[in-house]
Formats: C-alpha cells, sequence, structure tokens
C-alpha cells in the first residue's frame, strides 16, 4: 500500500426535520434528501416508513432511538465509510432538539465526518412565533422531570431567568406541570399554551399561570395532544418586591447581630441586590422601632 494512501472521505450525514403533523410541511429539499439516500435513521421506523411511502421514498430503514444510539452511530458510521448517505430523522421536528439524535452527530464529527443540517419543523419555534412574546432571547428547557420532586427542584432554579421559558410536556402531567409552574414561578406570570400544532385540533390559549390547572381540567380535551408551554420571564417589579423582601431578613440579622445601621445596609444591599439608600432608610426606622 502506498505511503501516501488517504482513506475516501465519508459519505455526508443529513440533518433532516419533520413534520411535526401536517405533511405538507416537509420542505422540497427535504423530500429530495429523502428519496436520495441510500439509508435512513429512523428513531421509530414505523412511524417513519409511512412519511417515506408518502413521498415515494425507498430509503433502507434502520433504529436510532434514545435507547440505541451508541449501536446506531457504529452503524451509521459503517454506512458513511462505505460512501451511503444517510438522513437521521425523528418522529417530529428536528433531531437532537428534545429528540435522540445529538450523540449521533457527535459520533460523527468526531470521526471527521461531514453533517449537513436542514432548516424546518420545530414546535418550540413555532410557538414561540405565534406567542406574541418579544422573544429576542428565549430559554429553551424540554421536558420537565416527571416526578413532582424533581420538577419543582428543576423550576426553582429557572425562577430567575427574565426571558421566556419554553417547555414541552406530555398530555398525562401537563396539569400536574401547570400546577407547579405556578407554584413556584408565580401565578402572575403569562403562560402560551399550544397543542396539537400543525395537526387537526391545534390550539392555543394565553392565560394567567394562577388559572391555567383550572382551565386544562375544566375541559378533557385541552389535556390531550402534544403541548409547548411559554412561561413569561421574571418582570421587573417581581425581582424589586423580592430583593426588598430578602434585604429586610438581611436588616433584620445584621442589626439583631449588633451592626451599625450604615455597613448593615450596605451588607444587605450587597447580599440581596436591593437599593442601598432605602435599605438605609429601612434600616434607621427598624432602629428606632427597637
Amino acid at each position: 500500500m502506498p505511503s501516501d494512501f488517504c482513506p475516501p472521505p465519508l459519505a455526508p450525514l443529513y440533518v433532516v426535520p419533520t413534520p411535526l403533523g401536517n405533511l405538507a410541511d416537509l420542505s422540497a429539499r427535504a423530500r429530495e434528501i429523502l428519496t436520495s439516500v441510500s439509508w435512513v435513521a429512523a428513531e421509530d421506523t414505523r412511524h417513519s416508513a409511512l412519511l417515506l411511502r408518502h413521498i415515494g421514498a425507498r430509503p433502507r430503514l434502520f433504529s436510532a432511538h434514545a435507547h440505541n444510539e451508541q449501536k446506531a452511530a457504529e452503524q451509521i458510521l459503517k454506512n458513511l465509510a462505505a460512501g451511503e448517505a444517510v438522513a437521521l430523522v425523528t418522529d417530529a421536528g428536528t433531531p437532537g432538539i428534545s429528540d435522540p439524535g445529538a450523540r449521533i452527530v457527535a459520533h460523527v464529527h468526531a470521526a471527521g465526518g461531514r453533517v449537513i443540517p436542514l432548516p424546518g419543523p420545530c414546535a418550540a419555534i413555532t410557538a414561540l412565533s405565534a406567542s406574541g412574546l418579544e422573544a429576542t432571547r428565549w430559554f429553551f428547557y424540554g421536558f420537565l422531570p416527571a416526578t413532582a420532586g424533581a420538577r419543582q427542584k428543576e423550576l426553582a432554579a429557572l425562577k430567575h431567568w427574565a426571558c421566556p421559558i419554553v417547555f414541552y410536556e406530555a398530555p398525562h402531567r401537563v396539569v400536574e406541570s401547570a400546577t407547579d409552574l405556578a407554584l413556584i414561578l408565580g401565578g402572575e406570570r403569562r403562560l402560551f399554551v399550544a397543542r396539537e400544532l400543525t395537526k387537526q385540533f391545534e390550539s392555543t390559549a394565553v392565560l394567567p399561570l394562577s388559572e391555567a390547572a383550572n382551565w386544562f381540567m375544566a375541559d378533557p380535551m385541552r389535556q390531550k395532544g402534544e403541548f409547548v408551554l411559554i412561561v413569561t420571564g421574571r418582570n421587573e417589579e417581581e425581582e424589586s418586591t423580592e430583593s426588598s423582601a430578602a434585604g429586610e431578613r438581611a436588616l433584620q440579622i445584621l442589626l439583631a447581630d449588633g451592626l451599625p445601621v450604615r455597613q448593615a445596609a450596605r451588607l444587605a444591599a450587597q447580599w440581596s441586590g436591593h437599593d442601598k439608600k432605602s435599605l438605609y432608610k429601612r434600616a434607621l426606622l427598624m432602629r428606632k422601632e427597637r
């Protein structure tokens, strides 16, 4: 073998978004890729077979789901090394976005392969565009934990985000999640609900978080389907109220320990983020009351 021998480059892996529900949303480019590749790695081969049959595509299918991504990545790399392009798809939306695919893509990158992403359907983006929120920045969380304790712990960590937060949720947990969202984030925030996007029974609603759980329970149909829930971020009034309360608690502790008013106000401001002058005035009143 010549010393300068180089193996042929790997065929590309295409990351192909598929419709959320309405098959007409499949792009012309996605159709072209799916009808031209040798292989399709699918989250559910039975589900993807219906889409491929609809567009007249006949690639070979194999499974690439959350429980076999390592094995699927190895299979994909073998195909790519043999010069056979592969399209990676999930049941709906964009692979790797709260769906399998990210680990497969990472394996292909690590092997020096070429990953070609296609733009297309994504439930989070679709819902944001209909929410009316000024989402110059937003935080995508995806699915919350299934158990109440873990869910509430995660929400507590998100409480201070000032931008909209996007969640996905399943029908059997949507009431419990709405309850915890109001409990942890505060009922005064607004919730945008997008249900069954692009499908026959698509619906959207905007309501206060405090009313969300009862709203879902008022009509069993509102609890069916796939959900995107978008919660507004922490506002300035909420932040000011919380920092004021935290500053007051700090003042009580520091003054009780005998610190001078000015020093207590300065330390309380540093700890709580509240205005130092306001805390100084409050500290004078508290000292006078004591």
